[in-house]
C-alpha cells in the first residue's frame, strides 16, 4: 500500500473532535509565538527586534545569513555602531555603519550617514530622493548580538518559495497524521 496509501487512510480516520483539538493547539502556538515576538518588540524597543543579514555589504564583521539582534533606546547614534534602518517605500531593512553623526545645537536633532563595510562609497545613494542623511525615525535599532549563518533557512526559503511551501505542506502532513 506504501505511504501514499497509508496517509489516505489516515486521513479517512480522522475524528472532529481530533481536527478540533488540532487546531486549537495550532492557534495556541500561533498566538504564543506572537505574543513572544509582541514581547520582544517591547522590551527591545525595536519594531523588528531580530533581522537577517540579506548580502555581503557587511562583510568581514557579518556575513549574509546571520542574525541580527536589535535593541532601539534615547541612547546617543555614535559612529562606528552597527544600525538597521529602512526607508520609505522600500520593505526590506539594511544593516551598515554608522560612519558619521553630525547633531544640530540649536535643535538637538542627529542626522546620520551610514555605509557597509565591504562598500566602496557611503549610503546616500540608498537613500530617498534628495535624502542626504538618515534621521532617528530611520532607524530600526541597533545591533547588540548576532548568531552567524542561522538565518540562512529564512534566505533560502525567500530565494525559492517551493521549498517554503513543501515545508509547510510536510509540516501539516505530520499534524493531520499525528497519532498523538
Amino acid at each position: 500500500m506504501g505511504w501514499i496509501g497509508e496517509t489516505i487512510e489516515s486521513f479517512k480516520s480522522i475524528k472532529i473532535r481530533k481536527v478540533l483539538s488540532q487546531a486549537v493547539s495550532f492557534g495556541l502556538i500561533v498566538s504564543m509565538a506572537s505574543m513572544i515576538w509582541k514581547g520582544l518588540m517591547c522590551w527591545t524597543g525595536s519594531e523588528s527586534p531580530v533581522v537577517v543579514v540579506l548580502s555581503e555589504s557587511m562583510e568581514p564583521g557579518f556575513a549574509r545569513g546571520d542574525i541580527l539582534f536589535l535593541h532601539m533606546n534615547e541612547d546617543p547614534i555614535r559612529a562606528g555602531e552597527i544600525v538597521v534602518y529602512k526607508i520609505e517605500g522600500q520593505v526590506i531593512p539594511i544593516v551598515h555603519r554608522v560612519i558619521k553623526v553630525h547633531e544640530t545645537r540649536d535643535t538637538g536633532e542627529v542626522y546620520i550617514l551610514t555605509k557597509g563595510d565591504n562598500n566602496e562609497f557611503d549610503d546616500i545613494l540608498l537613500y530617498a530622493k534628495d535624502q542626504l542623511w538618515l534621521e532617528r525615525q530611520h532607524l530600526m535599532g541597533k545591533a547588540i548580538g548576532f548568531l552567524p549563518y542561522v538565518g540562512y533557512a529564512t534566505i533560502i526559503m525567500t530565494d525559492m518559495p517551493i521549498i517554503k511551501y513543501i515545508t509547510i505542506g510536510i509540516m501539516g502532513l505530520l499534524v493531520l497524521t499525528s497519532k498523538d
